[in-house]
């Protein structure tokens, strides 16, 4: 497969792209700044430099072809403002919605957030987060041309990954290291099974494989 990550540069992404290219996967990172290039291309992936709260759907699209899936990774990260929630959680994966369907590319899978809702309370910054995310998904489901599958992980953490996972519509609250959630982002990517689905993740008890041969379908 050639998959296209935006966000290539990110925590989840990088660890994604060398799990995705140790596999033998064509993978391509999109990314804001030529001098993150080198560490793409340190873990197997493309770098293609491509700034998403600028660029044009032809331009994104254009970055999309051949591709049989994409992955929406990129976020605007803590510290940043409000606008910026808007900018890079919203309208990025927006962008790369529109993309993927004018590039013919079906396989979308949108790396979220547990709690995400367009209508959340609060005056926060994080409720802005929330409410950026909410509002990416609710956009992503409406393109009736993509196969998306909405993965809302937990509280993240940089603990080694065990592989054991649970994955369901609803989990409950919990936390999942960034390796687990690239090593689910793997296999969704190759699930199509999964798509339609709105998932979150935690650790638990499943192995990677298992847990996501069991959402599939459903």
């Amino acid at each position: 497969m050639r998959i296209v990550i935006a966000g290539g540069h990110g925590q989840i992404a990088l660890r994604l792209e060398r799990l995705l290219a140790a596999r033998g996967d064509e993978v391509a990172g999109i990314i804001r700044k030529p001098e993150q290039a080198d560490d793409l291309r340190e873990v197997g992936a493309e770098p293609v430099v491509l700034d998403l709260e600028s660029a044009t759907v032809d331009a994104v699209a254009q970055a999309l072809q051949g591709a049989d899936a994409v992955v929406f990774a990129a976020g605007a990260g803590p510290g940043s403002d409000a606008s910026r929630k808007e900018t890079v959680d919203r309208a990025a994966a927006v962008l790369l919605a529109d993309a993927a369907e004018r590039a013919g590319v079906r396989r979308y899978v949108i790396v979220s957030s547990m709690g995400a809702d367009s209508s959340h309370q609060g005056d926060e910054v994080f409720d802005d987060y929330l409410r950026a995310k909410g509002a990416a998904d609710d956009a992503v489901r409406s393109h009736k041309n993509l196969d998306w599958t909405v993965l809302r992980p937990g509280m993240l953490t940089n603990d080694a990954g065990k592989g054991l996972v649970t994955l369901a519509a609803s989990t409950g609250r919990g936390t999942i290291p960034r390796d687990d959630v690239a090593a689910v982002l793997a296999e969704l990517v190759d699930s199509p099974a999964t798509a339609g689905l709105t998932l979150e993740l935690i650790s638990g008890a499943a192995p990677v494989t298992v847990a996501v041969k069991g959402v599939a379908g459903n």
